[in-house]
């Protein structure tokens, strides 16, 4: 068995060989903590979570190094930090943003079970790092000090855009480029900037006698260097980092430290969008991971259910997220682990096989249907082998029930009296009041009651009643 991924840089699959076996070392660009996840976000954390434990069952887990930040200084925490704090100096009201946020992150991917990484670094833990290959790169002549801020000299860099595979042109007509007075060319991008009154602020490398703060892209390329070193082996993230976002932390980190790679592959997950449309606010398709965990159109799902449904799309190809999706992940998983026996041992060769041809999840869930067909018994072979592959998928038989026998108390409690309404809707068929039949089906409908009407043995009409999907 050989592992290949997919490089971004090379647009090849090829096969995966680590700088150091017995050190295998991975970055993903984490969360910005200033307001829930949303469910385009779940998808990089799920994707690399899965690689993640391929990698430990390749390599061993005490040889693998897996690194996701929180970036925790940005300007989307202050502006929010601003808003719901009003009262408190920013810095205060920044740290009760950036704690509360953090905690609900975690929260989230830990209901679609995900591990926790290796090590998840905070940004303002690593101005060190920031400011040191930032003097780095002014020693090297690739950046410059221009009115208080630092800046990237993309014509310094002959390689810049090769992960993007654009031309510096074409990256100009493509992006949003702030135009400024500081800036000797439009495409060079900020290291490092003056921060505002009340803003967080350290002293500023360069010579830069005020207080400043880093910019977006060299807090990854430093946080990614303490924890893993100059070189390493695969960087990760969503395909819209590419650029700017990854292409300016490759530049960063080989100019600074005089290598051709940052990563020896970097791997991308594709777009999400949502019933078939981008999702945004404007739409009223944007949806949280915690929304789909409580409650999202009157619906909502475990998160075992929302990691599987994004197992049916392999990661590099774009996902269309919907209800239906939702569904069908949940109705399905319910179905194997009533037939799965609880875990005992390493997963069947042909699971891992299909992960290892660059994480071909869909392959995956095809040899999951094939196994749950050859059930025939709890204890059987395939049932073991059933148990098995859910469980190093990240999928947990003890916490879908737990959700389900949560949510199924719920809806009763909501329900309340059942039995009498459909009792009251009987006598209403019985005379015919059709009318008051259907409204009564529909005020348990609302309540989350699907209703099904049959007869008994001795073929009288008889209702019975279950918790909605």
């Amino acid at each position: 068995m050989e592992l290949k991924l997919y490089d971004t840089l090379t647009k090849e699959k090829l096969p995966f060989r680590p700088l150091d076996p017995k050190n295998v070392r991975m970055y993903v660009c984490g969360p910005t903590v200033y307001d829930f996840a949303h469910i385009g976000n779940a998808r990089p954390v799920i994707v690399f979570d899965v690689l993640f434990r391929l990698l430990r069952h390749i390599y061993g887990v005490d040889h693998v190094k897996y690194v996701r930040n929180i970036t925790d200084v940005d300007d989307k925490i202050n502006d929010r930090a601003a808003r719901d704090f009003p009262g408190l100096p920013l810095s205060e009201a920044i740290r009760k943003v950036t704690e509360e946020t953090e905690k609900q992150f975690h929260a989230d991917v830990d209901a679609l079970g995900c591990l926790r990484p290796t090590v998840e670094p905070r940004a303002t833990e690593h101005i060190a790092e920031m400011r040191a290959i930032i003097e780095k790169l002014i020693a090297g002549g690739n950046a410059y000090v221009e009115q208080d801020h630092v800046l990237f000299n993309v014509a310094s860099d002959p390689n810049y855009g090769k992960l993007a595979r654009r031309s510096l042109d074409e990256m100009l007509a493509g992006a949003r480029v702030d135009v400024a007075p500081y800036k000797h060319d439009a495409m060079d991008f900020v290291l490092w900037k003056p921060s505002k009154p009340g803003e967080p602020s350290w002293p500023s490398p360069g010579g830069i006698t005020t207080q400043g703060r880093p910019g977006w892209h060299i807090e990854c390329s430093a946080m990614a260097w303490k924890h893993l070193g100059e070189q390493f082996d695969i960087h990760g993230g969503g395909i819209d980092l590419v650029f700017p976002h990854h292409e300016n932390e490759l530049a960063q980190s080989c100019c600074a430290f005089h290598k051709d790679r940052m990563a020896n592959v970097w791997m991308h997950n594709g777009f999400l969008q949502v019933e078939g449309e981008k999702m945004s606010k404007s739409l009223g398709n944007f949806v949280t991971i915690r929304e789909l965990l409580t409650g999202w159109r009157g619906r909502s799902w475990p998160g075992d259910a929302l990691r599987f449904a994004m197992m049916q799309t392999q990661y590099r190809s774009p996902i269309d997220w919907s209800l239906a999706a939702c569904d069908n992940a949940f109705n399905t998983l319910k179905d194997f682990f009533s037939v799965a026996a609880p875990p005992s041992g390493e997963p069947p060769p042909s699971v891992i096989e299909a992960l290892a041809d660059d994480l071909n999840t869909p392959r995956v869930v095809a040899e999951l249907h094939a196994l749950r067909k050859q059930v025939r018994d709890p204890g059987d072979e395939a049932a073991v082998a059933l148990g098995n592959a859910l469980a190093f998928l990240g999928l947990d038989a003890a916490r879908f029930a737990a959700w389900v026998a949560k949510a199924d108390a719920s809806a009763v409690s909501k329900a309340g009296n059942v039995d009498d309404l459909i009792a009251d809707r009987a006598a209403a068929r019985a005379r015919k009041d059709f009318k008051e039949s259907d409204r009564i089906r529909d005020e348990l409908a609302a309540r989350g009651i699907v209703l099904k009407d049959g007869k008994d043995a001795d073929g009288k009409p008889v209702t019975t009643w279950e918790i909605a999907r």
